[in-house]
């Protein structure tokens, strides 16, 4: 793709300007370093009561459910349990992808994606949970969204607005060979207690730019100073042997309302893979999630694991979080923390 060529000057500028001043000045160290060197893929991060809890899909093998690790300061990580040991009845086991949790008075709500058994397709269910570490169980039949005449569903995000009202966004897996339809984004609202939909599904966004590839996925929707605005990943998210880094990439719309109408930025992609003597190396940057931690703004993502010379290390992705500022509708990332 196109945008891999482009010169990191634009990536740069991007930055936070209280962060850092100059690229050059990020040449003793990359401008991103994970802070959990680890496969940690889809990462969500829930600030809780003075700690971290961060979440990420499946580990090897199938094996946790779902990961966890646990942080005091978002740059030290100790891994936890399986948030989820039992899956639901309609679930498979071995494909528990992308949770996120959401914290309600009486306990929290984390969504994740499964294979469903009947249909074989992805689909996402909700389970409950007295503690933000689990364990969180669902005696649903079924999914909470599947949509089988569109390729399935992945991704879930669940939104508080401010004024309280609960939404959820995922994405149909159109890119499934098997659908082989267009790649959406999806809002719709919540019931109060995170348990139901209501109302009807609103597309928001859809993979019709060229950067996009076939895949729109990861939605993750942002109440900002003035607005809203919907991140989002793109694109295959592996590193292809033949490719010289990957060409996943985050990306960013402008949206109206939590339910839109949203519309793409002409200067997508907003964070996408490099490889700079000044800047050090990053491939495949995306499933991002934004939380808050002491009053500011910060972003979680993964990206693959690389040598020192920009190659494929091993078939991980590592947690990464960064600072995150804003200019109007446009997300500022800074240099990610360091860590320790």
């Amino acid at each position: 793709m196109g945008f891999r060529a482009r010169p990191f000057l634009r990536a740069c500028a991007s930055l936070l300007p209280l962060l850092v001043t100059t690229c050059a000045a990020a040449a003793a160290e990359p401008l991103f370093a994970p802070v959990l060197a680890r496969d940690f893929p889809d990462p969500f991060i829930l600030a809780d009561s003075g700690r971290y809890v961060a979440y990420a899909t499946n580990g090897p093998k199938g094996e946790p459910n779902v990961q966890t690790a646990v942080s005091d300061d978002l740059r030290r990580w100790t891994p936890a349990r399986d948030a989820m040991p039992d899956l639901p009845r309609w679930a498979r086991n071995g494909s528990t992808w992308a949770p996120e949790v959401l914290e309600l008075e009486r306990g929290y709500v984390l969504y994740f994606t499964a294979r469903h058994r009947r249909s074989g397709l992805q689909c996402v269910g909700a389970a409950t949970s007295a503690d933000p570490l689990g364990p969180f169980v669902s005696a649903a039949p079924e999914p909470l969204v599947c949509q089988l005449a569109l390729g399935g569903t992945i991704d879930a995000s669940p939104f508080r607005d401010a004024e309280g009202g609960l939404y959820l966004y995922f994405k149909n897996d159109g890119n499934n060979p098997a659908a082989d339809k267009p790649a959406e984004i999806w809002g719709q609202r919540l019931s109060p207690d995170g348990l139901r939909l209501e109302g009807a599904p609103v597309a928001l966004l859809r993979n019709d730019a060229p950067w996009e590839g076939r895949v729109v996925e990861a939605p993750t929707m942002v109440r900002r100073p003035g607005g809203y605005t919907m991140l989002y990943s793109a694109n295959d998210y592996g590193w292809q042997a033949h490719q010289r880094l990957s060409s996943y990439a985050i990306g960013y719309a402008a949206c109206e309302g939590p339910l839109g109408p949203c519309r793409d930025a002409p200067d997508n992609p907003l964070l996408y893979s490099f490889n700079s003597r000044g800047a050090g190396c990053l491939s495949g940057p995306g499933h991002q999630a934004v939380f808050e931690a002491e009053g500011r703004s910060f972003i979680a993502f993964h990206a693959w694991a690389a040598t020192p010379g920009c190659r494929p290390l091993e078939a991980r992705r590592y947690l990464y979080v960064a600072p995150l500022g804003w200019d109007g509708a446009k997300p500022r990332i800074g240099p990610s923390l360091k860590p320790r």
